[in-house]
């Protein structure tokens, strides 16, 4: 299946917490949208990997994605290295995404920086026709390079060189962020015994209304997701910037 959008994330939920507007606005469209995330969160102070597999699951349905899959790297001590390139160069090339989307390449958690460099390093050597790669049926694939990869903004603020409105996505990216009840603030999740965190507060969530309300107010909408991008973007005509 071609992907025309997939997001490399480094956790079930970063996707969620940076770009799920953005994802659903695409899926509105008709497009075809995915996530493979790296790890599958288990150094997380609340819930288990299992737990965060079943909320990936259920927040996949809420944002109608084509494909998700979890490489199952292991969480705060995967490296930038050959072994975990060629299994998201496999995953490139199996897809071929016209447009991919990124960790955050420096961020508070360092997980988000690395995950954001050896995503970015995998998608040029899958340009790279001498670097060989088979899929599931043992049959070698074709290189694969995306037309655009930009990064997500994550806890840390960055200046965004480009802005999507999610006004009409707002609601359902909130939806999508709840899914995941063990890490952020729930009324229902029954792990009480558990530690509090940074982002399990009802603030964290404030804050991601907040940074959303800023970047809107920017383009001059209600809500808005910030990204940046390593090569300067471009317009076919000037009427398509708001």
């Amino acid at each position: 299946m071609k992907l025309d959008l997939l997001v490399l994330a480094v956790h079930p939920d970063d996707a969620e917490l940076g770009c799920s507007g953005t994802l659903l606005n695409e899926v509105n469209k008709g497009k075809k949208v995915g996530i493979i995330d790296f790890t599958r969160g288990e150094l997380g102070s609340r819930g288990s990997a299992e737990i965060r597999d079943e909320e990936a699951k259920k927040a996949a349905e809420i944002l109608k994605l084509s494909v998700r899959e979890n490489l199952k790297f292991r969480d705060g001590f995967f490296k930038n290295d050959e072994e975990h390139q060629l299994k998201i160069i496999e995953k490139i090339r199996k897809y071929k995404p016209d447009v991919v989307i990124t960790n955050a390449l420096h961020d508070r958690h360092p997980d988000h920086g690395r995950a954001g460099d050896l995503a970015n390093d995998a998608l040029f050597l899958s340009g790279l026709r001498r670097i060989e790669t088979f899929d599931e049926e043992g049959n070698p694939q074709e290189p694969h390079r995306p037309r655009l990869v930009l990064q997500m903004i994550q806890d840390r603020y960055i200046q965004p060189d480009i802005v999507v409105d999610v006004t009409n996505t707002w609601e359902q990216k909130l939806e999508s962020i709840r899914a995941y009840s063990s890490q952020f603030f729930s009324s229902e999740y029954e792990g009480e015994n558990e530690p509090q965190t940074y982002i399990s507060s009802p603030q964290f969530m404030k804050y991601i209304e907040a940074r959303a309300m800023e970047y809107g107010k920017n383009i001059g909408a209600e809500y808005g997701e910030g990204f940046t991008c390593r090569r300067l973007l471009g317009v076919k005509s000037i009427s398509d910037i708001l």
